[in-house]
């Protein structure tokens, strides 16, 4: 009798996609078998290159001969391998590349546009300055802040760098100098004539957003968006924290892996606009408090631990030069406050861009992720808690789960005995993406598949098994791209309650601390990519939203990205967003006496 060969579990980032194969089993077949299509030119003969991954963690084989011969020594190092050629051997962990990917990922990168006045922080002003002469030897310095006027203060050492060879690059003398309005210090110096850029970035731990806008007009001229390459480190953020943990050396990768993935998204946004990063002299990033601390290099241990203090929530005034982030010389950074260590700078954002310009009432707002952010806004106070829902709306730790990319699942309707499922780019389905997962527990609720607690009921013709480890046929194999069975599981239900019920408990507490009553709610505000997408009728339906009539939950998209946007080009958005951020009254659910219950109650159907 032949030895029984071994099993092993191959995690996809950043897809999110789950492979279970046998050992020996190459990395591209164990992502076909999961429908997630990695680039082979060659026909995995490895002659082309193109399937580069990383591995991040587990067992593999040894490089093979092709792989020595397609990738220098510090590739190898590095870890990067050839899927094509790269062997399973046990439980791993790959990264692939976004350039391996046959079909790129869908991210949110719209959000709810509002009326803005345009005021940014910098300006841009055209000088002719008078050149010098055997009887006028004043500095290049003096000359531009003679032609500057009343209200010229001082010339930044970064300007002065560029200044002797930009006043003599043309006969003329004449430049463009970013003058900050509140002190009148020149920030740099551009030629005449060229327009003054900003960009504004949403760092989430699972997406960026980047916006390239012109800052005299306000339009936006190009948008870019990438998986945060820190995925493989950790899918949320406690664990991110934990791998920054480990020492100096794991804390600046992770700075560096950001900031080198918003410095690609400005190289493809600029080329996009055919413009320079160079004339890039604002930016505003905003992220979740982890996120802050590790793009600036400060210390994220007391985030992991209560109290949960950070080392700062005020609001910081920085050069992008400070993070490594080459733009223009002495280009300015500003990171809005946080409120505190798991309510961050983005839900500000996500605050300055809903709550400023519109009308009073009691509204609630939902800034749903792996990390949900909650606000409840009545009679002029702000209340706000962070729920740690988990990576399951992104897809994880549900067995046919994924991100949003071609292939995944939607949308989903229970008709005439079986599921009927939406794919996004209409590609055959291979797995579960957040909006998908939630209308299949909402519709599983309304057929009776799915009992008030969770269990699924085996009476059912396409449930499998019984109800501790049952399983629900959505996509027969025939229909599905895996060409196997997709299907959801008692466990992948609970995945979906424990999540709903985080986000839900923190919901009620934040009412029963105001006195606000769920029939007393004027509007419910869902921001966040996966609230861009899912049913508000499947969100109800299953509890993660309160029992409101539908018409009275508004999706407002990527309000971090569209509140980063406002506050690069309004003065006043920056001040608001120090008064947001003073006002809100913080609720900590870890030592919410009556969490715990609420979060049972919540676990029901």
């Amino acid at each position: 009798m032949g030895r029984r060969q071994s099993s092993a579990s191959v995690t996809f980032e950043p897809v999110g996609r789950r492979a279970h194969v046998t050992a020996g089993t190459t990395a591209m077949a164990a992502a076909s078998s999961v429908g997630v299509q990695i680039v082979s030119v060659c026909g995995g003969q490895g002659s082309c290159g193109r399937c580069r991954v990383r591995l991040v963690s587990g067992a593999v084989g040894k490089p093979t001969a092709v792989e020595r011969d397609q990738l220098d020594r510090d590739e190898l190092a590095g870890g990067i391998r050839l899927a094509c050629q790269l062997a399973i051997r046990g439980d791993v962990a790959i990264d692939i590349p976004a350039g391996s990917l046959t079909a790129a990922q869908r991210l949110q990168l719209e959000g709810e546009d509002r009326a803005l006045k345009v005021d940014p922080i910098l300006i841009g002003l055209d000088l002719q300055v008078e050149p010098p002469t055997p009887h006028d030897l004043r500095s290049d310095a003096g000359r531009v802040l003679e032609a500057l006027g009343r209200g010229a203060s001082t010339i930044g050492v970064d300007a002065l760098r560029q200044l002797p060879e930009r006043l003599r690059a043309t006969d003329e003398w004449s430049l463009r100098v970013a003058v900050q309005r509140e002190t009148g210090d020149v920030i740099t110096v551009l030629p005449a004539g060229m327009a003054l850029l900003g960009l504004a970035v949403d760092l989430g731990t699972t997406k960026i957003a980047a916006y390239l806008v012109e800052l005299s007009s306000g339009r936006t001229l190009a948008r870019a968006g990438a998986m945060n390459p820190q995925i493989p480190h950790g899918e949320d953020v406690l664990n991110r924290i934990t791998y920054a943990n480990r020492g100096e050396q794991e804390r600046h990768a992770l700075q560096i892996e950001a900031v080198k993935a918003i410095s690609d998204l400005v190289d493809q946004s600029c080329a996009d606009a055919g413009v320079s990063r160079k004339q890039i002299v604002d930016c505003v990033i905003v992220g979740n408090t982890a996120m802050h601390h590790l793009l600036c290099g400060l210390p994220v241990r007391q985030l992991g631990s209560a109290p949960y203090v950070p080392a700062t929530t005020d609001a910081l005034s920085l050069t992008t030069d400070d993070i490594g982030l080459a733009l223009a010389p002495g280009a300015r950074l500003y990171l809005p406050p946080c409120i505190a260590g798991y309510v961050g700078a983005d839900h500000v954002a996500v605050l300055v861009q809903t709550v400023l310009d519109s009308a009073s009432g009691t509204r609630l707002l939902l800034d749903v992720g792996t990390n949900t952010e909650v606000s409840l806004l009545s009679d002029g106070r702000i209340w706000s808690c962070s729920t740690a829902s988990g990576p399951a709306f992104e897809g994880a730790h549900i067995s046919a789960g994924m991100r949003a990319a071609p292939g995944a699942i939607e949308h989903a309707h229970y008709l005439d005995g079986a599921f009927r499922v939406q794919t996004i780019d209409d590609q055959p389905p291979i797995g579960l993406c957040g909006s998908g997962i939630l209308d299949v527990v909402a519709e599983g609720l309304r057929a009776g598949i799915i009992g008030p607690f969770g269990a699924l009921a085996s009476s059912h013709p396409l449930v499998r098994g019984n109800n501790g480890d049952g399983a629900c046929v959505l996509v027969p194999a025939a229909d599905a791209g895996t060409h196997a069975d997709i299907v959801f599981t008692r466990a992948d239900v609970s995945e979906v309650q424990l999540a709903k019920a985080a986000i839900r408990a923190g919901t009620e507490l934040l009412l029963e601390t105001a006195g606000v009553a769920t029939g007393d709610l004027d509007e419910v505000i869902v921001a966040g990519a996966f609230g861009t997408y899912l049913d508000i009728r499947s969100a109800i339906r299953v509890g993660l939203l309160p029992m409101l009539e539908p018409d009275r939950v508004r999706q407002v998209g990527n309000a971090a990205g569209a509140g980063a946007r406002r506050l690069l080009l309004s003065r006043a958005a920056r001040a608001a967003a120090r008064e947001l951020a003073d006002a809100v009254e913080y609720v900590e659910l870890t030592t919410h006496t009556a969490f715990a219950d609420r979060f049972a109650q919540a676990i029901l159907f």
